[in-house]
């Protein structure tokens, strides 16, 4: 069994792509891809485990690979997942599962996430500590503690049309509140219009979203968006921003 699960190796190795054997978040230990380092031995100490990923391994090309060694130097503790059509136009493709993510100083949280595209949870993580976080303790003195969201994959469409929304290929993130380590929490329905802090600390969150993400809609866009904040994709040039 050893010696075919080597020649697996290998023989994935020789065409360009690197076996990455699905790991299990438990909450108490690092994520075994967060550092990007995908060694099948050191995450398959015994004949059974070895087993178990020879039977679903995660085939990551060259690109993902790289995506996961940048997701893990920022800090994030994810797994990595198997690549799915769903139907009907729905899939999560070159997605990861995130647990958790790195503020300045420590842990962020980050509650409800399901699969998200590599690309766009590298620009999540780096939007919560560099344009959230920071923006926590300029206006508020004091970090943010977690993110709270209302998901991301969902087969669906966009509303009112025919046309897939960016949750039907897990690139899209609905954000609805922020928790600060003192405890408070800033929520997009209710503190849109809330105090002059408030106010000022959604609005320069948006705007760093937009900086980051190709898509950015909020409570200004529409009554669809009154309680969230929608990131979705990766800038690429001029976003789309209301």
């Amino acid at each position: 069994m050893k010696r075919a699960f080597s020649l697996i190796i290998v023989s994935l190795a020789m065409a360009g792509c690197s076996v990455v054997p699905q790991s299990s978040y438990n909450g108490s230990r690092q994520s075994s891809v967060q550092s990007g380092q995908y060694n099948v031995a050191a995450t398959s100490p015994s004949p059974a485990r070895a087993r178990v990923a020879a039977a679903s391994p995660i085939v990551a090309s060259p690109a993902a690979a790289q995506c996961y060694s940048r997701l893990g130097s920022a800090g994030v503790r994810f797994d990595p997942l198997p690549d799915q059509y769903l139907g009907d136009g729905c899939s999560t493709l070159g997605a990861v599962q995130m647990h958790a993510l790195q503020g300045d100083d420590g842990r962020l949280d980050v509650s409800n996430l399901g699969p998200v595209t590599c690309p766009v949870s590298t620009a999540f993580a780096a939007w919560a500590r560099f344009g959230v976080d920071r923006a926590a303790r300029q206006i508020f003195g004091t970090p943010l503690a977690s993110i709270q969201t209302m998901g991301s994959y969902s087969c669906r469409n966009v509303a009112g049309t025919s046309r897939r929304s960016g949750h039907a290929s897990a690139s899209a993130i609905d954000v609805s509140g922020f928790v600060l380590a003192d405890g408070r929490t800033i929520s997009v329905q209710s503190d849109w219009n809330g105090s002059a802090q408030e106010r000022e600390f959604l609005r320069v969150v948006q705007r760093s979203a937009c900086r980051r993400f190709g898509t950015v809609l909020g409570p200004d866009y529409n009554s669809d968006h009154r309680d969230h904040f929608h990131v979705e994709g990766v800038i690429d040039g001029n976003s789309y921003c209301r």
